[in-house]
């Protein structure tokens, strides 16, 4: 690799997990503070999977591993949604027989395999004296990993589903719910014209942020979300009185891809686990769309309400970001970078009670971020409270 003697140091920074709008707002405000501060900056490409890949060999082909990153290329991808350097699921730590690099296979020949002892030879040929993994709480785990194996982390908190410990606000969420609201709103106008139950399908594995904070916002009547477990009758019921108060005759459920009813489960799309062991989740809202459609007439005077079921998807996931998903990435860049200036590492940078803050790594692990259903959701209304804002976060829902 490249003498550093030169320069203040090497960074290196990877996205991982689920694509969301931010990610290069947020690469971009690492790279551009940490050049014209006088560090090099590469980025690794797809995630972890970039990092166990590499070819330890001046002479071999990385250019799908790793890039050395410029003022010039992070500003015109800057303002974009997605990735540029890429991303996946992969977990080092776990890595299948059939995921094993080629140029590994004859050394690791196990069904699964720790690949980590790689990743850190791959870090030193490298010369990265910074990790700054951008990824949810899958991604970050590993960054602990190697926390704890002695190599220099900073993470930054990534994911639609906000569910990543220690800070209120992930990169990605504020694009999610102002999607939310407004594909709910366009998708009213079919319900209303044929006087329907609207089932809407949004993201949320364990925790249902996503469906109530837009709930919250007047997009919907009720939510349905994984923290608990719902009674379809119940729900019916609520729905057809909604339907009956509402003069175009509709009304509108959001869904968590998680949320299930009492004494059911998620509902799975598949059977194959990502290296995480998630299965991936979807149909959630088809089938309490199909249920409602059942009950209906016990609680409409015998006659069937009709339902439209959409699942939003990859739809809130995509292009550009909206005005706090380019923000809150650059500021967390700018921590970023402050604290590899400062020679601080194994943190988390963080939004805690509105305040830009770090904090340690591990809280990562520590626990699952779900939301707190005594204090935010009326369990008898499927639905938020709307009563007690004071002085609570600007997303409403702290993270402890």
């Amino acid at each position: 690799m490249a003498n550093t003697q030169k320069t203040k140091g090497r960074i290196g920074i990877l996205t991982g997990g689920g694509d969301v709008p931010g990610l290069n707002p947020a690469i971009r405000g690492v790279t551009i503070r940490a050049i014209r501060e006088g560090y090099e900056v590469i980025g690794i490409r797809r995630g972890w999977a970039g990092m166990i890949e590499i070819v330890r060999d001046k002479d071999a082909d990385n250019r799908n591993n790793y890039e050395f990153l410029t003022e010039a290329l992070v500003n015109r991808i800057g303002r974009t949604g997605g990735t540029f350097l890429h991303s996946s699921r992969t977990r080092p730590s776990h890595v299948r027989s059939s995921e094993v690099p080629d140029h590994l296979k004859g050394t690791y020949g196990a069904e699964t395999n720790d690949l980590t002892p790689e990743v850190l030879r791959n870090l030193d040929w490298l010369g990265i004296d910074y990790l700054i993994p951008i990824g949810g709480d899958d991604t970050l785990s590993y960054g602990v990993r190697l926390h704890h194996e002695g190599i220099k982390v900073i993470a930054i908190p990534k994911t639609m589903d906000n569910d990543v410990p220690g800070t209120d606000y992930c990169i990605g969420f504020s694009t999610c719910v102002t999607r939310t609201i407004q594909m709910t709103h366009s998708l009213r106008t079919s319900a209303g014209s044929h006087e329907r139950f609207l089932v809407i399908e949004v993201f949320g594995r364990y925790a249902g942020f996503t469906a109530l904070l837009p709930t919250m916002a007047g997009a919907a009547n009720r939510c349905v979300i994984p923290e608990y477990p719902f009674n379809m009758e119940h729900l019916c019921e609520l729905l057809v009185q909604d339907w009956t108060t509402n003069p175009s005759h509709y009304s509108v459920v959001l869904v968590s891809e998680g949320a299930a009813p009492e004494g059911g489960f998620m509902t799975f799309a598949g059977e194959e686990q990502d290296a995480y062991g998630h299965k991936k989740l979807g149909g959630s809202g088809d089938n309490i769309s199909r249920r409602l459609k059942e009950i209906s007439p016990k609680y409409n005077s015998g006659r069937t309400i009709p339902v439209i079921s959409q699942r939003l998807g990859y739809l809130v996931r995509c292009g550009d970001p909206d005005a706090i998903d380019s923000i809150v990435p650059m500021a967390y860049g700018n921590l970023a970078l402050n604290l590899v200036m400062s020679r601080v590492s194994g943190r988390l940078v963080a939004l805690k009670n509105g305040r830009y803050d770090n904090v340690p790594i591990e809280i990562v692990t520590s626990y699952k971020k779900v939301v707190d259903v005594d204090q935010y959701y009326n369990k008898d209304r499927l639905r938020p409270y709307y009563e007690n804002f004071e002085a609570k976060p600007l997303f409403i829902m702290a993270s402890d």
